[in-house]
């Protein structure tokens, strides 16, 4: 017992807290930008996160990734290793810190990808659709040009930092756009996309903000993800379809763009030239005209995409070249959309690519100068029910009881004496009933109806194979697409600072983590006259105090 005891991994021990006063508001009138922010800063220094000296810092954002997808993608992981499933645990799980993000947005208890981000690299929580902006309105561009907000990455190079950005979606797309683009709708990715008010008062698309970013510093010097065709133009043909061009009509080639102020940098667009560029400087890669294929579909070819893990190293060995330490945010995008299409098979075959990614980076980082993060932006409506026995297929029928009063048997079945599956959606295009695409009953990826008809009853299940990739789960309520959920996601830490992750916090206190736990982060804040007494950044700083002069 005592051996077993010792090879577990030792929680650090609780950091020394620092007060800060913040004012009481009402809610959510007196929600400013600065309250948001010093609220965040209060309780990350109350928690111990001053105490931190990390050098580097690796934040995973596991998209949509709930509890319940992460305990399904634990069970499933456990289960393809030919163990039961329930004692497994995915790489973030032995971090020694844990704690739970309250995520909503400023204006929707359930929230989306952008607004929660932008509370994660900004430490100020904003409206559904922001990205790195002040809460507004979606489509207000003028309002939202007086008060960008400063990321943690745009910070970490005004600070001479190393900053990296890796993501199975479009570089553009909500999740990586949160960390260097300023604007209140996630939807214009491409100048296309740009309204011609939104134009004409100034606002400029996610695509060129990328390279726009380095007015900080030098702008990412890693940057890998899909979404070429936000970046090329409607007269460039893609590299790797024949059939698909560009989307921007303004006629700039950002990739060319890109190359011309990265000299001796590399832009790639598929697995082997990435791993040809090792030695690069600055890299470039866009995988995919839109976003990057699931892992069940990604070939295993020179030519085809690299793993979320060979991403991940790649940016790690690049960045690692910097001697005044990175930042690098990693997202397992896919997950997300795996449970918006109702495929809870993809969603936990992403879930466990990312573990793996987690789980190079800790191999290729140490616990004593690297901070790693792990969590989500926001849960969905998967459900893990009914009273399987243990080690029953995660993704089968219940095999049990339907009730906690029956006697286990074989199959467990609902009142109309029906079986039923283990994993369900409470929404979404499982439903059974007949849609415009697919006939009543059990159904398929991939499945986008635009209506449904009633369902009578259950289908009969029995026969069918609830665990093949294609299956969807059934839903409850018919939805062209599943919805996100409203509940508290999992943050877990390892390395300097993270003994601060604790408790129940509200989602931009992530932020505060970070730079309060990394020194050269915080000096660079207090260098803008943003900090108190004691040197916690307490004020909202002003992005433009952190452009080169």
């Amino acid at each position: 017992m005592l051996t077993g005891c010792s090879t577990a991994p030792a929680r650090p021990a609780a950091a020394a807290a620092t007060t800060v006063e913040v004012p009481a508001v009402r809610h959510p009138t007196g929600e400013t930008p600065a309250w948001w922010y010093r609220s965040g800063a209060a309780r990350a220094a109350g928690n111990g996160a001053m105490n931190g000296r990390a050098r580097n810092v690796i934040l995973f954002l596991g998209d949509g990734m709930s509890l319940t997808t992460v305990a399904a993608a634990r069970i499933l992981e456990g289960q393809r290793k030919g163990n039961p499933g329930e004692e497994n645990q995915l790489s973030w799980e032995t971090f020694p810190s844990t704690a739970l993000s309250k995520t909503y947005n400023t204006d929707s208890q359930t929230p989306d990808s952008a607004g929660t981000m932008t509370a994660i690299t900004t430490g100020v929580k904003s409206h559904m659709g922001a990205i790195g902006v002040a809460a507004g309105h979606r489509n207000d561009c003028a309002t939202s040009l007086r008060q960008p907000l400063l990321s943690w990455l745009e910070l970490a190079d005004s600070a001479g930092l190393a900053t990296g950005i890796v993501t199975t979606a479009r570089l553009t797309h909500a999740t990586p756009a949160a960390t260097y683009a300023h604007v209140p709708n996630r939807d214009w990715e491409n100048d296309a996309d740009l309204p011609a008010q939104a134009r004409g008062e100034g606002c400029t698309d996610i695509a060129q903000q990328l390279l726009a970013s380095s007015r900080f510093g030098r702008g990412p010097t890693v940057a890998l993800g899909g979404g070429r065709r936000e970046f090329t133009t409607v007269a460039q043909r893609d590299p790797e379809y024949d059939d698909k061009v560009g989307q921007r009509l303004d006629g700039r080639d950002l990739v060319a763009e890109w190359k011309q102020s990265h000299v001796g940098g590399a832009y790639v667009w598929n697995r082997s030239q990435l791993l040809e560029a090792s030695d690069a400087p600055a890299l470039l890669g866009l995988f995919e005209d839109d976003h990057m294929q699931f892992e069940h579909e990604r070939k295993q070819t020179p030519q085809a995409e690299p793993s979320l893990t060979e991403l991940t190293l790649a940016a790690i060995h690049t960045l690692s070249k910097n001697r005044e330490g990175y930042v690098l945010m990693v997202e397992g995008a896919r997950i997300d959309h795996a449970n918006h299409y109702g495929n809870a098979y993809r969603a936990l075959d992403e879930t466990i690519s990312m573990s793996d990614a987690v789980r190079a980076a800790m191999q290729a980082t140490s616990a004593e100068d690297t901070l790693i993060l792990v969590t989500a932006d926001h849960s969905h409506t998967l459900n893990l029910v009914g009273y399987p026995v243990r080690g029953n297929p995660i993704l089968g029928k219940v095999r049990g009881i339907s009730s906690e009063e029956d006697v286990p048997g074989d199959l467990a079945r609902d009142q109309t004496g029906q079986v039923f599956t283990t994993l369900t959606y409470a929404n979404g295009p499982g439903n059974t009933g007949a849609s415009n695409q697919q006939p009543a009953g059990p159904k398929s990826f991939l499945h986008a109806p635009s209506s449904f008809e009633p369902r009578e009853g259950r289908p009969d299940l029995s026969q069918v194979d609830t665990e093949a990739p294609d299956y969807l789960q059934e839903s409850l309520v018919p939805l062209k697409s599943e919805s996100h959920g409203g509940e508290d996601v999992g943050i877990w830490a390892r390395g300097p600072g993270s003994e601060a992750v604790r408790g129940t916090v509200e989602q931009n206190t992530i932020y505060h983590f970070i730079v309060q736990a990394t020194p050269k982060l915080r000096e660079r804040l207090c260098a803008a006259n943003t900090c108190d007494a004691h040197g916690v950044p307490v004020e909202l700083p002003k992005p433009v105090d952190f452009e080169k002069k």
